[in-house]
């Protein structure tokens, strides 16, 4: 083949469409496939391959089908490799909320009462309101607001909690 600026232009204008084609076809996007199709391109220009004129169409189309296979092969190694760095991520959170809770359930259980403990426990574990709360234990809202609003207060003290 001959690799004069006219005639590879030439074939450049020729060949795009049906590389172009071939490309959508496989990588579904069509930014990719002209992306591909240019790739093969710029490859051929600056390798200047020996291929016969009349296997030069052959080449181009081989040419792009691996060039899609490539880009295939890095998206599917790109999601892989997504995928493993969310569930690192996922894994470092839940690792780190398991701590916080180990350090919560010890400051609850060595820093506060058992009337602080089961207004939170009631409020917070059961969802309940603080009516239901101080019916259940047989005091005044005003008094779970106390206790709650008390025990937020040492649990941050305790944990170093900005407000």
């Amino acid at each position: 083949m001959d690799y004069s600026k006219q005639k590879f232009e030439r074939l450049f204008k020729d060949s795009y469409p049906h590389m172009y084609r071939l490309a959508f076809s496989m990588v579904e996007n069509a930014d990719d496939a002209k992306d591909a199709v240019h790739q093969v391109f710029a490859q051929i220009w600056r390798n200047k391959p020996r291929v016969a004129d009349n296997s030069i169409r052959g080449y181009l189309l081989a040419a792009t089908r691996n060039q899609c296979l490539h880009l295939l092969r890095s998206r599917q190694l790109q999601r892989q490799m997504e995928e493993e760095l969310q569930q690192d991520i996922v894994a470092s959170e839940n690792e780190e909320r398991e701590e916080l809770l180990q350090q919560l359930r010890q400051v609850i259980d060595n820093n506060l009462t058992e009337q602080d403990r089961r207004v939170l426990s009631l409020h917070y574990d059961e969802e309940k309101t603080y009516a239901d709360t101080a019916s259940i234990l047989g005091i005044s809202t005003a008094t779970v607001n106390k206790h709650i609003t008390r025990s937020l207060a040492k649990i941050r003290q305790s944990l170093k909690i900005a407000k």
